[in-house]
């Protein structure tokens, strides 16, 4: 068995929780601004210092203690990224309680099972349509108190509420948490079955975010540093963030809604960002679309990111770009790629990606343009990254070394194995499953990769997701997948192939890109539905097929592939919170199209 460990820069004594990460940044910088906040979606932003965001915690935390929620109560919180979350999160905190996150796109069965899985006594909805929601569920959950709604109140309403206890009721709360106390309970999305809680300790958070703003100072503690959050703070990846920032000297922002982020961004101007690769994915996509309405703005695009990437891969190497190679940079600079760092607010020079596998070629391109993304790897269970790479020392194609205090062991079977500070205590109300994640001291993530000369880790698929064809071979899809997915047009991608005499792929079309990249090809707008069928849509992912066909054997690679006529998203229940294909789902749904695709001879696309 492979292992590698970084040593731990910061040692987390007993009495730390995240009340105290809190208190550290009020104690060393209680004047200067944490949190700006927006109370319009087109208002200006406002600061708030670090005292004033504490006394506010304080204020909330009071009323929460007035409205009976005691230490270690279950508090719900279902609302979309904005400060009240941030705001109730630290407050619940203070109360010695336990927050748990509900995704505001989640459906009542979902709500219900949290809820009740978790023994949630008080819920905080953000809108009486989330509050609909729950209320469909009341019946089934006898734990549940109040839901309190935050669009109608209810955060000033509990301001008032615990007006009259005096500060010591918060404080001995807050001063009495510990770094083994559950901090957070928090359901993975899960692709099958039902979400699992994951409990996870005041002391994973502490571990993770004071090594981090440690060993990444480029990012959370540089003066002037500032960072968006408009990842759902459901999720742990935007939860280590939002502590994150705290542990560090950032500034925080909050993007409730997606469709503002562009404007948001050029208000905020952040320096870094952290997102999933479809993000970024879209970013380029995007801009490649708005260069393509004549011939000249389209080569010249091209161009520029031919450079990009070439640039970017100049700095890996020896000798580093070349003089041609600096003066074209430049140029490509100031015709393409300063606009493209301006439409991300300006400032932006790092991004932080996780959830899936980033693309080596986006990765270079936007090192490329001046936005190094220091790709990452953590689940839940880790309460988010236990290795990144850093600014300082990246490797592109791979998600870095291992933070410090934590180590990676790659098993024999390729699986990779995680230990340290920052791995979870269990599962909620599973203590088998627990057993089976935690054997032997390392938590066993599912994932497969390998570990290179300097440490650093690649992953290469999941163990459950591997493919054996009927000949006898093993298939990753995630290389394929993420190929394939890099094409303007293309949203989803699902490898198929399992006993099967070879791989296939059911492919979904991305109705916002289409309209562009038909205009750019001299094709009508075509809808979804008229594009799966066209010669010309289907040419070029032909093309596409053949280029991802390129990172893999001949034995591996694409045949055929099925056209949708339709998305997979999360309303209609093929994709995560966290925009994840539920690959079983997908393929039991539409075992008709994957058997349709044997039925014929491959295509010419990766000729047998």
């Amino acid at each position: 068995m492979t292992v590698v460990s970084t040593p731990a820069l910061v040692d987390v004594p007993e009495g730390t929780s995240i009340n105290t990460i809190l208190r550290d940044r009020v104690a060393r910088a209680g004047g200067e601004t944490l949190i700006e906040r927006r109370d319009t979606p087109q208002g200006p932003w406002i600061p708030v210092t670090a005292a004033e965001f504490e006394a506010e915690v304080l204020a909330v935390a009071r009323g929460l203690i007035a409205h009976g929620v005691g230490p270690g109560d279950r508090v719900g919180i279902m609302s979309r990224t904005r400060y009240e979350w941030t705001l109730l999160d630290f407050a619940i905190w203070a109360a010695g309680a336990v927050p748990v996150p509900v995704y505001e796109t989640s459906s009542a069965e979902q709500v219900q099972w949290i809820c009740s899985d978790a023994g949630v006594r008080l819920v905080f909805a953000e809108s009486a349509a989330h509050a609909e929601t729950i209320g469909r569920t009341r019946h089934a959950l006898p734990a549940l108190e109040d839901v309190l709604v935050i669009d109608a109140g209810a955060v000033a309403a509990l301001r008032g509420a615990g007006s009259h206890l005096p500060l010591m009721a918060v404080t001995e709360r807050r001063d009495a948490v510990r770094r083994d106390d559950v901090a957070t309970i928090i359901y993975t999305s899960g692709s099958t079955g039902r979400p699992k809680g994951v409990e996870l300790t005041h002391g994973n958070f502490a571990h993770l975010t004071m090594n981090a703003a440690v060993a990444i100072p480029e990012m959370l503690d540089t003066p002037g540093s500032r960072t968006l959050l408009f990842l759902p703070l459901a999720h742990v990846f935007a939860r280590f963030v939002e502590v994150a920032v705290f542990a560090g000297n950032s500034v925080l922002g909050h993007a409730p809604d997606i469709k503002n982020l562009v404007a948001d961004l050029g208000t905020f101007a952040p320096t870094y960002l952290l997102a999933v690769p479809r993000v970024f994915e879209k970013v380029f996509n995007s801009a490649e679309a708005k260069a393509s309405g004549s011939g000249p703005r389209r080569r010249v695009f091209a161009w520029a990111a031919d450079v990009a990437v070439r640039y970017s891969r100049a700095l890996d190497t020896d000798a580093g770009p070349g003089s041609r190679l600096r003066l074209a940079h430049r140029v490509a600079g100031r015709l393409v790629h300063g606009r493209l760092r301006a439409a991300m607010g300006g400032n932006l020079r790092w991004a932080v990606s996780g959830g899936a596998p980033l693309g080596e070629r986006l990765g270079h391109f936007f090192r490329g343009i001046g936005v190094t993304i220091l790709e990452g790897y953590g689940l839940t269970e880790t309460a988010a990254p236990t290795s990144v790479n850093l600014p300082r020392h990246t490797k592109i194609g791979t998600v870095g070394p291992a933070l410090p205090g934590t180590s990676i062991a790659i098993a024999d079977d390729g699986e990779v194995l995680l230990h340290g500070p920052h791995v979870f205590r269990g599962y909620h109300n599973q203590p088998q499953l627990t057993a089976e994640a935690l054997a032997g001291g390392w938590f066993r993530t599912g994932d497969l990769g390998s570990i290179d000369e300097d440490g650093f880790l690649r992953i290469t698929g999941r163990k459950k997701e591997i493919i054996v064809t009927a000949g006898g071979k093993n298939v990753a899809p995630a290389v394929l997948e993420d190929r394939l997915r890099a094409h303007p047009i293309v949203s989803q991608v699902v490898v198929v192939g399992d006993q099967r005499p070879f791989i296939g792929a059911l492919v979904t079309l991305d109705a916002e890109m289409l309209p562009g990249w038909c205009a750019s090809h001299g094709l009508p707008n075509l809808t979804v539905t008229e594009a799966r069928v066209h010669p010309t849509v289907l040419e070029a992912l032909d093309a596409a097929v053949r280029q991802a066909n390129e990172a893999v054997s001949q034995a591996e690679s694409i045949r055929k592939v099925s056209v949708l006529d339709f998305d997979f998203t999360e309303q209609n229940g093929y994709l995560t919170p966290s925009i994840k294909v539920k690959r079983a789902k997908v393929v039991h749904d539409f075992a008709h199209l994957v058997d349709e695709l044997y039925a014929a001879k491959p295509s010419a696309a990766a000729p047998a």
